[in-house]
């Protein structure tokens, strides 16, 4: 911390999407309304995981877990984005920003790991269907979720950490919406050789060990499927894995393309659609690719609504 002291900076302004005035009222409506959609997506999975007898089982506890990451991680950036479209200069503090790295960095590898813990998973719920609540039971779970965060803890101190050692001197404009590793390590009059070693290793590992657990997970899977004899459990098994396999491209595929691309075919405008992905548009979809498609949570949604507005038309 002491490197702090010396850094002549003491806060940065972030210079946020665009510059064009007449997007910024379009755009403060457009992330309000995802913002607003996420959390009432995720708060209101959350609730109906915990108090409905029917949820509890392992894919939904993963589930109210991937639900309070995405909550939260939506909280850390989209606040903070939208505040760029309406102050003519978005003004965050030394600390405010480095906290804002270490929780950017917790909860985007919190994400990574809970989305393997889901794959494993659907991998026992489909290979071994008779061993599934033996294997995946309540402390097992735990000791993965568990697993999740130390992982998550251990990916966002190092970054955190090597940040808070650069020296900052004059310029202060991060050309980003929120404080990112690669937009601050370019305002740095530091040599960052070693947080782009970090980035390398510690990001590379986690999005390698991550997709290459996936990868075996879905690989098995695949293979039990193709033995089923009937097409339509065939079919139901193929749609219960489709919404875990689009969330999870979306999410390695933004990421891989903001932080393991050639630096020659950097383009700023280009970064900032990836990481808004990751960032703002996938806590959003969450809630609604893995749970609200799912018929156990559509009834359980239904007899709530219905027990709060009455009985839904057309509703089973």
């Amino acid at each position: 911390m002491a490197r702090q002291n010396d850094s002549a900076v003491t806060e940065f302004v972030l210079q946020g999407l665009t510059d064009k005035p007449e997007l910024q009222l379009p755009l403060f409506l457009l992330f309000l309304g995802i913002y607003g959609v996420t959390v009432v997506g995720n708060v209101g999975m959350i609730f109906l995981i915990t108090f409905s007898s029917n949820l509890h089982a392992p894919m939904y506890f993963f589930l109210s877990n991937l639900s309070a990451i995405d909550l939260l991680y939506s909280s850390v950036i989209t606040p903070k984005l939208m505040e760029n479209f309406v102050w003519e200069q978005n003004v965050i503090s030394y600390p405010g920003c480095m906290t804002q790295l270490f929780f950017f960095c917790f909860f985007a590898t919190a994400e990574s790991y809970m989305l393997t813990a889901m794959a494993y998973d659907r991998y026992v719920a489909i290979c071994s269907p008779l061993l599934y609540n033996v294997t995946m039971s309540p402390k097992v779970c735990c000791v993965l979720v568990t697993g999740v965060y130390i992982m998550a803890s251990i990916g966002a101190v190092p970054h955190t950490i090597s940040m808070i050692m650069l020296l900052f001197c004059e310029d202060n404009v991060i050309h980003h919406y929120f404080c990112d590793i690669l937009p601050l390590l370019k305002l740095s009059c530091s040599i960052t050789y070693l947080n782009e070693l970090l980035v390398v290793l510690v990001g590379g590992f986690n999005v390698f060990a991550t997709i290459m657990a996936i990868i075996i997970s879905y690989a098995f899977i695949l293979c039990n499927i193709l033995q089923i004899p009937s097409a339509e459990g065939k079919s139901k098994a193929f749609s219960t894995c489709g919404s875990h396999l689009t969330a999870v491209g979306v999410f390695y595929g933004s990421i891989i393309f903001m932080y393991f691309k050639p630096s020659s075919s950097s383009n700023t405008a280009q970064e900032k659609v990836a990481s808004v992905f990751y960032t703002t548009v996938i806590p959003m979809l969450n809630p609604l690719i893995y749970s609200l498609r799912n018929k156990e949570v559509r009834n359980v949604l239904s007899k709530a609504i219905g027990m709060r507005y009455g009985p839904l038309q057309g509703s089973n």
